[in-house]
């Protein structure tokens, strides 16, 4: 959507132009965010006792159910920019999309590893967990994260302070909010702020839509954990196969797994750069909100 001038801007009562103003308009999307998700976990617990993998899947409906709806009542409205990052329109497309690159990445960063005889199949894993991880470890975060750090962390950052600075930011709270899983140190949380942070980031930027973030994020942990029996994020997981990691900590990521590796991190890098490339050639990278006032404003006032 193009921006409104500043005079369509002066026009609206000030408690518009204060709700949005893109940092007010964040809390606001952050407030909206929590709300839903507290209504859901409120809910989940008044559920009757029940099967535990039906009781997640409830979970699951609920969560992204109502997060879905605030997105769409509210957060989708707010601000000068007003995009919805959720269309109904190639949402199924998207999200294929997202899943095959998220898996690919994953694959191949496996296979580097396998080469480099620091990943090796031992067995046949179990795949009675295989709906449970599906759920807890790529549908739920996936959506979840993602409406987060790209739709409104990201979005917002962005239409304040610029691309370079959503990108920086977001990706640091990235790789801050999984400091405290277990395995965790601060070189695992530099390597996910890289990889994940400017991978998905790159690719918000290129699409200007969540579903292939949602899509990638959510086929990332599910081939890693599920698929590959690799740690996601240094959760353990029985994958379909059953795997051992060894050698050098800087190519297997240890306990954490290979996202805390120098595999994950060139791979992820790699292709992270290659999309934040696309996201430029296309005109994706945004100036800062006074950069585009002081612009417009010289546009406005016409030749000296």
């Amino acid at each position: 959507m193009e921006e409104q001038s500043s005079g369509a801007v002066a026009e609206k009562p000030r408690w518009r132009r204060i709700v949005d103003f893109p940092l007010v308009a964040m809390l606001i999307a952050i407030a909206a965010f929590v709300l839903a998700n507290g209504a859901a976990l409120l809910l989940t617990k008044a559920l009757p006792p029940m099967d535990p993998l039906a009781r997640l899947a409830i979970q699951a409906v609920l969560h992204i159910g109502l997060v879905f709806a605030a997105y769409k009542l509210l957060i989708r409205h707010l601000g000068e920019r007003r995009h919805d990052d959720l269309p109904a329109e190639g949402s199924v497309k998207g999200l294929g999309i997202g899943v095959v690159i998220g898996a690919a990445l994953i694959t191949l960063m496996v296979g580097l590893a396998a080469l480099l005889d620091v990943y090796n199949i031992v067995g046949e894993g179990h795949t009675a967990t295989l709906l449970t991880s599906l759920i807890a470890i790529a549908i739920l975060p996936g959506f979840l994260e993602e409406v987060m750090f790209r739709g409104i962390l990201f979005r917002w950052i962005e239409e304040f302070g610029g691309s370079w600075a959503a990108l920086i930011i977001t990706s640091a709270l990235f790789g801050l909010g999984h400091i405290f899983n277990p395995n965790a140190s601060a070189f695992s949380s530099f390597t996910i702020a890289v990889e994940a942070g400017l991978t998905l980031g790159a690719i918000y930027m290129l699409t200007r839509s969540l579903w292939i973030p949602i899509g990638l994020h959510a086929g990332w942990n599910f081939a890693q954990g599920p698929i590959w029996d690799v740690p996601v994020s240094g959760l353990d997981q029985d994958g379909v196969v059953q795997a051992t990691m060894t050698g050098p900590e800087l190519l297997s990521g240890g306990q954490f797994g290979l996202e805390a590796s120098l595999i994950g991190l060139v791979v992820a890098a790699a292709a992270g750069t290659w999309l934040l490339l696309r996201a430029i050639r296309a005109g994706e990278l945004m100036s800062p909100w006074w950069v585009r006032r002081r612009d417009l404003a010289a546009i406005e006032a016409g030749p000296a």
